[in-house]
C-alpha cells in the first residue's frame, strides 16, 4: 500500500489552520475587546500581552494558504474565486490592524486613541469574514467542471453572517481567557466578569450552527444521526458541554491558565465536528480530498518542504511563547 498524499496534506492544511485560529484567534481577540477596556495603561497591558509574539502568530495562515496551493490547487481555485471579498476583507482587516499595532506604540495623545480604534476596527473586520468565509464554504459553492460559476456575493446569506458573528463571539472568549492568564488585579477581575457572558453566547451560537447545518445538508443530519455514528460521535458535543460548565465554575474560583485551555478546547471541538460533517470533503457537497488533489509528484515534492519548515515553526513558537510566559502588569509591561 502507498503512502497516501492527499491524506497527508489533508492533515497537514488542518492542523494549519487550527494552529492559525489557536494562536491568531487570542490575538484578535485583544483587538475585538479593546473598546471594552477603559484606560491609557490597561490598554497598554492587554496589547503588550501579545506584542512579543502577535506577528509570529500568523505564519500558520500562510502555510495553510501555501500548503492548499500545493496539495489541492483545484480548490484554492475555487476559495479564491467564490471567497474573493471576504478573503480580501479579511486580509485587509490584518493589514489594518498590524499597521495600527505598530503605530499605537509610536504615536502620543488622540492620535495613540485613533490608532488603537483602528486596531480594533481590523480585529472585527478580520474576525468577522473569516467566520463568513467559513460560513460559506460550509454552505458549498456553484461549479461546473473545474470552475466557480457563482457570483461575486453568493458567499452572503444569513448562515455566513451568522457564522461570521459566531467567529467574533469565540475570538472574543480566547481573548478574555487569554488576559486571564497573562494579567492580574482589576484588570483581571473585569476580564474574568466579561469571559462569562461570553462564554454562554459562543455555547448559544455552537448550539445554532450544529442544528442549522445538519437541517440544511441532509448527509450531514445523516452521518451525525445514524447508528453507530451517533454514538461514535455523541463524545463531541458532551464534552463541549463539559468544557463549557467547567470554564464557568473556573471563571468562579481563581482562575489563570485552566480558562484558556478549556476556551481552546471548545474551539478544537467545535473544528473536530465540522471536519466528522464533511469528511472526506474538501468543497462541500461532493469534491473530496483524493478529487481534489494535485499530482501525486507535487504532493510529494512540495511535503519534503512541508516536514522541514513544520518543525522549525513548532521550534521558535514554542521557545517565544517560553521566554514570554510571565504575567503582564499594568504599567510595567512582562515581569
Amino acid at each position: 500500500m502507498g503512502i497516501d498524499l492527499p491524506l497527508i496534506w489533508a492533515v497537514i492544511i488542518g492542523f494549519g489552520l487550527m494552529m492559525y485560529v489557536v494562536m491568531d484567534g487570542f490575538d484578535l481577540g485583544i483587538g475585538i475587546l479593546y473598546p471594552f477596556v477603559k484606560g491609557h495603561d490597561e490598554r497598554d497591558a492587554i496589547i503588550n500581552s501579545v506584542a512579543p509574539i502577535w506577528d509570529g502568530n500568523e505564519t500558520w495562515l500562510v502555510l495553510g494558504g501555501a500548503g492548499l496551493l500545493a496539495a489541492f490547487p483545484i480548490v484554492y481555485s475555487f476559495l479564491l474565486s467564490a471567497l474573493y471579498i471576504p478573503l480580501a476583507m479579511m486580509l485587509a482587516g490584518l493589514i489594518l490592524r498590524g499597521v495600527a499595532f505598530e503605530f499605537r506604540f509610536k504615536a502620543n495623545g488622540e492620535r495613540r486613541e485613533i490608532w488603537g480604534s483602528a486596531f480594533a476596527v481590523g480585529s472585527y473586520v478580520a474576525a468577522f469574514f473569516q467566520g463568513a468565509a467559513l460560513g460559506a464554504a460550509i454552505g458549498g459553492f456553484e461549479v461546473k467542471g473545474p470552475a466557480y460559476t457563482g457570483g461575486a456575493f453568493d458567499w452572503v446569506s444569513p448562515f455566513s453572517l451568522f457564522t461570521g458573528a459566531g467567529v467574533v463571539v469565540a475570538y472574543a472568549l480566547l481573548g478574555a481567557t487569554w488576559l486571564v492568564m497573562k494579567t492580574e488585579g482589576d484588570l483581571q477581575r473585569r476580564m474574568i466578569e466579561l469571559a462569562r457572558p461570553v462564554t454562554l453566547i459562543l455555547l448559544a451560537f455552537i448550539g445554532a450552527v450544529s442544528l442549522w447545518t445538519p437541517l440544511a445538508h441532509p448527509a450531514v443530519a445523516a452521518r451525525w444521526f445514524s447508528l453507530p455514528n451517533l454514538v461514535f460521535f455523541s463524545p463531541v458535543p458532551v464534552l463541549v458541554l463539559a468544557a463549557t460548565w467547567l470554564l464557568l465554575r473556573d471563571l468562579g474560583r481563581s482562575p489563570n491558565a485552566l480558562p484558556f485551555a478549556l476556551a481552546l478546547g471548545i474551539l478544537f471541538l467545535g473544528y473536530t465536528g465540522l471536519a466528522i460533517s464533511f469528511w472526506p470533503n474538501i468543497i462541500p457537497p461532493g469534491l473530496s480530498i483524493h478529487d481534489a488533489a494535485g499530482p501525486p509528484q507535487s504532493l510529494g515534492f512540495a511535503l519534503v518542504g512541508a516536514l522541514f519548515i513544520i518543525p522549525i515553526i513548532l521550534t521558535y513558537t514554542a521557545w517565544s511563547y517560553h521566554v514570554f510566559r510571565g504575567k503582564v502588569e499594568v504599567g510595567v509591561g512582562y515581569h
